[in-house]
């Protein structure tokens, strides 16, 4: 590698290094400990010392220094990891260099030149490799080391490295700790002890920050059983991170498939560099916080003081500006944010210098002054800019004038609302989506209805007007304490829904894509898919003692907003619970504000909750637990399996606990998550265990803890609530053991919910579920193969540590094909809904590479058709891929089955598809598979024909012709390459290929006069020949088949039945010897395990 140019004493070197050879102008030398004479005392020292020095230059084996004769300084130019590299570098310096530097004259000329030539080679290395770092220099040394060391695929991106101590036991191993895309790896030298550690991130299972007796700050990471810690004096925090960013998207990309289509920065593997990962973390921090839309990115951050009019001083916070919105939040997170969209923007008034402040103008007659702008004018351009494309809906130049005449139309339009409609395209055709909420059809507020609650309830709307005037009402309010108090207290029933609008973001969601829910209500009313079926299924269930859903006004609106979003989000579809949820929402919501709200909880604010294996809401438990271990720890005392609350508290993850509250009580803690989110609901439960105290610690079994718990729930009311007895039927009808209980307000109890762990930050909730994520992915994991290998060793007889090894090699097969590209057939073709067993396969590619590891005879070497066949042999259901229980079922043949049986595989082997192989060597799934309406009755004919399935019969095979037979011959005589009986085998086959052939010809002539084929056609007589004489090398014996010219009929083709082979081979001793010797299956897994990776590679 060439390296830039720096000086070096070489009378200090001299003590660690070799002068190999040399001329005028360079030097090529070897380090002291390497090659001839390295080990010794000397080879540990400078071993060890290497590993401490950062620099290649220093590390590697070889260098080339540069010199002039007359000068006592050199430069080191070159380095390289062995003598054959470091030689190619040399032997260009003379082909290139040396001629030419004899035409200068000064020696500082010569240096100028040389480290300039040495300069634009590492320029056009850097442009090939597209190295984009902070330090190209630093990282190329780093990645020579760090290709040296793992021997990974060279296609393996390095991200990032760091100086660390890798702790074992309580010996710390001074070395060097490498990120890549794939793999965590640590490399450490002392004395001659070397350390090596490679990791997957799909194979962590956690990854925290930790402290202990001896650490006091340290990176804990579980793995395959296994404990590591990583210590650093510097960078810790950032090295954590980036190791979080990876394991996260490695989780992400293998095991939910995901192909960042949407991030640039991450849609490439082979590109992802430690810049990227940290944009990435602020931007999903930003959009978190602010609760925006998943495509917008943070963009610039500034540091000002805001204006506050409400409590008339300047807060400090950070203004963070995005393509299309303007946030500011004070410094502490929680006195002070708001969020101004750039639609709002009628303005930017001329900065204030003397004060670098800077007014921004919105709609609603009101600004927001920023002061203390370091850079005020960047960020004034930077607005206006944005808002000159936003503001025009005919995006025309942003004149004054044409932007005056913009504002008098966006006056107009608000002024007629009803002309909106016309301007973003809703369709005469969607009228019959809903404009009104559900509340407001069947629970309509009577004016002069001057009863208690009636009155309360104005009092709560008049607290509101209140605050809109003082902080601002819309999406530029802000957001402070007294908003959250506001929150606690209740929602009047009139506001509740344009308040979830605001706090969810789904307002900016159904102002950026106006007229998007009629279109796709279009699309997808009609259509017939599996999630339509059970969205059918459950309308009836949702909230069906609400009158609302009692109408078929309330079920055409709930079946609508569930069809779009599955028709918007297949990947989702439709998941029980989300029809309680969206009953909710279409009550005090529009329908299409329903529908964005729905967006928001499904795909920002309730991540992972809604698919086949709930993954969010069970990340959410784990944390749950963690947060009783910390905050109750007199109920851990007691009971100190956790499980039990995870169980038990599912629904009220899923449903917001709407399936266990009364509905007008649900609607409050609603309205808390939607400001606060899972916070809210964690700080909830936390209230409700600790409100149950005394009866869970005194409670006997489980049974007794669930019943205390729902009459518990049962007895929680809303004394403020306005709604009718016909739709407060949650609460009534409870038993008399049951009504004895006290009461408990919902206002009360989340208001001591809030008192009591409401110092619990948003950020803490968000660092747990990451560390958290990872154990629940993986103990998922651990359960599906449980569940497949319980499955799969019915049907083999291979030992459970070898099943085990199996599924580990098959699993990481099946990963490998997505380390490196996001066009792999797993990836595309990807389906959810498969069962467990069917969720790893393999791909033809994949399949050949791992079973040309396994199989015990090298039985497809060299033959990409005979791995073709193989392939299409196991894939029984034909859909284009091999799954464990298939791939195993064919190694179970191979080792462990009997004669009949191994050679019955081979027969069939040699039968070839109807079918070749696409050019691109990918066979596709059927593109209706997992997508269109399921035929149930043709599963369960399937399911039957399997348990009727009776052995397949030798006489049921079909015949093969003489191509087939030839290849199948070939077959054998490979299988017995490097065996102790190879000789006797190959006499063996050539006898039993020389008795069937003799065989068919008398069979032939039995049947009738025919005329020999004297002149039989050129092919036949290859395919004789072929036959007769096998593709062996030059050593192969002598024992070979010798047919007569006339042996083969001309007019009929002849074939072989399996019987025929079958009983010819059972008169070979030495074939059947051969055949029924067994095999280690477990030293093939050990190979593959370190072959695997390199099979991918070379492949």
């Amino acid at each position: 590698m060439w390296l830039k140019p720096e000086e070096i004493l070489l009378k200090n070197a001299f003590k660690l290094w070799v002068t190999e050879k040399g001329n005028e102008y360079f030097v090529l030398q070897r380090r002291r400990g390497y090659g001839e004479g390295g080990g010794g005392l000397t080879g540990l020292l400078v071993g060890t010392l290497d590993m401490m020095l950062d620099s290649t230059s220093k590390v590697a084996p070889f260098r080339i220094l540069h010199q002039t004769p007359d000068s006592q300084i050199y430069w080191s130019i070159a380095c390289g990891g062995t003598k054959e590299e470091i030689n190619q570098h040399w032997e260009w310096l003379e082909k290139n260099i040396m001629r030419i530097l004899s035409v200068f004259d000064s020696s500082d000329d010569i240096t100028s030149f040389v480290q300039g030539k040495i300069r634009g080679l590492i320029a056009e290395e850097g442009k090939v490799s597209g190295v984009q770092e902070d330090d190209p220099e630093k990282f190329r040394e780093a990645l020579l080391r760090f290709e040296k060391w793992f021997d990974l695929p060279q296609k393996e991106k390095l991200v990032t490295y760091y100086s660390c101590s890798y702790w074992r036991g309580r010996v710390p191993c001074q070395g060097w700790l490498y990120l890549s895309t794939n793999f965590l790896s640590f490399y450490s030298y002392l004395l001659g002890s070397e350390v090596k550690l490679v990791v997957s991130w799909n194979e962590i299972w956690r990854l925290e920050k930790t402290s202990n007796v001896i650490l006091t700050e340290s990176i804990h990471v579980l793995a395959n059983g296994e404990d590591h810690y990583f210590s650093m004096f510097m960078h810790l925090s950032e090295t954590f991170l980036i190791m979080e960013q990876l394991a996260d998207y490695s989780i992400k990309r293998l095991f939910d498939k995901e192909t960042f289509q949407e991030e640039p920065s991450l849609s490439d593997p082979l590109q992802i560099t430690k810049r990227g990962l940290e944009t990435n973390a602020r931007n999903e921090q930003f959009r978190a916080f602010f609760r925006l839309p998943k495509e917008e990115n943070l963009l610039e951050v500034y540091e000002s003081f805001l204006w506050v009019p409400f409590s008339h001083f300047n807060t400090l916070g950070k203004i963070c500006l995005s393509e299309s919105y303007l946030c500011f939040a004070s410094q502490d997170g929680s006195q002070c944010h708001v969020i101004i969209p750039m639609r709002e923007v009628i303005g930017v008034e001329k900065p204030d210098r003397s004060s670098r402040a800077l007014t921004v103008c919105v709609r609603g007659k009101r600004a927001l002054r920023f002061s203390e702008v370091r850079d005020f004018e960047r960020l004034g351009n930077a607005i206006r800019r944005r808002c000159g494309m936003t503001a025009s809906p005919q995006h025309s130049a942003s004149t004054e004038g044409i932007r005056g005449e913009c504002q008098n139309l966006i006056n107009h339009f608000e002024d007629n609302p009803e002309e909106v409609a016309m301007m973003v395209g809703q369709k005469e055709s969607s009228k019959a989506v809903s404009n009104e909420a559900l509340m407001t059809l069947f629970h309509p507020q009577d004016a002069e209805n001057l009863d208690p609650k009636m009155l309360k309830e104005k009092m709560k709307e008049q607290s509101w007007n209140i605050h809109f005037s003082e902080y601002g009402r819309g999406t530029s309010m802000f957001c402070t304490k007294k908003t959250r108090d506001l929150i606690v207290r209740g929602v009047p029933e009139a506001l509740r829904g344009e308040l979830w609008m605001l706090f969810s973001g789904a307002v900016n969601d159904m102002a950026v894509n106006p007229g998007y829910y009629s279109e796709i209500v279009d699309q997808s009313l009609g259509t017939s898919t599996l999630a339509t079926d059970e969205i059918e299924r459950d309308l009836h269930r949702s909230l069906p003692e609400h009158p609302a859903f009692q109408s078929d006004t309330g079920i055409s609106a709930l079946r609508r907003v569930l069809t779009a979003y599955a028709y918007r989000n297949p990947k989702i579809g439709y998941c029980q619970a989300m029809n309680i949820l969206t009953s909710v929402l279409l009550l005090y919501a529009k329908e299409e504000e329903a529908f964005w709200l729905l967006v928001a909880v499904c795909e920002r604010m309730l991540p992972d909750y809604f698919n086949r294996r709930i993954i969010g809401a069970l990340v959410d438990q784990a944390v749950f637990e963690e947060l009783i271990r910390m905050h109750l720890t007199q109920l851990t005392e007691h009971m100190t399996d956790l499980t039990f609350f995870s169980s038990v508290s599912l629904s009220w993850f899923l449903t917001l606990f709407i399936s266990v509250l009364p509905i007008e009580s649900a609607v409050n803690v609603v309205d808390c998550f939607f400001y606060d989110g899972i916070k809210a609901i964690l700080q909830l439960g936390l209230a409700v265990l600790d409100y149950n105290m005394e009866g869970l610690i005194s409670s006997s079994d489980d049974a007794e803890a669930v019943t205390i718990l729902s009459k518990f729930f049962d007895n929680v009311t809303n004394k403020d609530s306005p709604l009718p007895q016909t739709v407060q039927q949650n609460s009534v009808g409870n038993n008399d053991k049951a009504s004895s209980l006290s009461k408990v307000d919902i206002s009360d109890l989340i208001k001591e919910a809030y008192e009591k762990y409401g110092d619990m930050k948003s950020e803490e909730v968000e660092r747990m579920r990451k560390r958290n994520k990872l154990y629940v992915i993986q103990t998922l994991e651990d359960t599906t193969k449980q569940n497949v290998l319980r499955v799969v060793s019915q049907e083999v007889k291979f030992s459970a540590s070898q099943l085990d090894n199996l599924y580990a090699l098959f699993k990481r097969q099946h990963f490998l094909s997505c380390y490196w590209t996001m066009n792999s057939p797993v990836l595309l073709h990807h389906d959810p809904s498969l069962a467990y067993l069917e969720q790893y396969q393999l791909g033809f590619h994949q399949f050949s590479l791992l079973f040309s590891l396994l199989e015990p005879w090298s039985l497809c070497s060299g033959n990409d058709a005979l791995f073709l066949w193989a392939f299409r042999l196991l894939d029984e259901n034909q859909d284009g891929l091999v799954n464990f229980k298939e791939f195993c079922c064919a190694l179970d043949i191979l080792y462990s089955g009997t004669f009949t049986n191994k050679l019955k595989f081979l027969f069939k082997l040699h039968q070839p598809p109807v079918s070749d192989l696409p050019e691109d060597g990918v066979i596709r799934k059927s593109p209706e598979r997992g997508k269109g309406k399921v035929d149930l009755q043709a599963y369960l004919k399937q399911w039957q024909d399997e348990i009727l399935k009776k052995e397949e019969s030798i006489k049921d095979l079909p015949r093969i012709n003489q191509a087939q037979f030839i290849q199948f011959s070939k077959t054998l005589y490979n299988l017995f390459h490097g065996d102790p009986e190879e000789e006797s085998l190959y006499r063996a086959v050539a006898r039993v290929t020389s008795l069937l052939l003799r065989m068919e010809e008398v069979g032939r002539r039995l049947q009738g006069p025919t005329s020999l084929t004297q002149d039989a056609p050129e092919g036949a007589l290859l395919d004789r020949e072929a036959c007769s004489t096998p593709e062996r090398s030059s050593d192969t014996p002598s024992a070979t088949i010798t047919l007569e010219a006339g042996s083969i009929p001309q007019e009929v083709e002849w074939s072989f039945a399996f019987e025929q082979i079958l009983a010819s081979l059972l008169n070979e001793p030495v074939l059947v010897r051969f055949f029924e010797r067994p095999v280690d299956i477990q030293a093939r897994l050990d190979h593959a395990k370190g072959a695997q990776l390199k099979a991918k590679t070379n492949k």
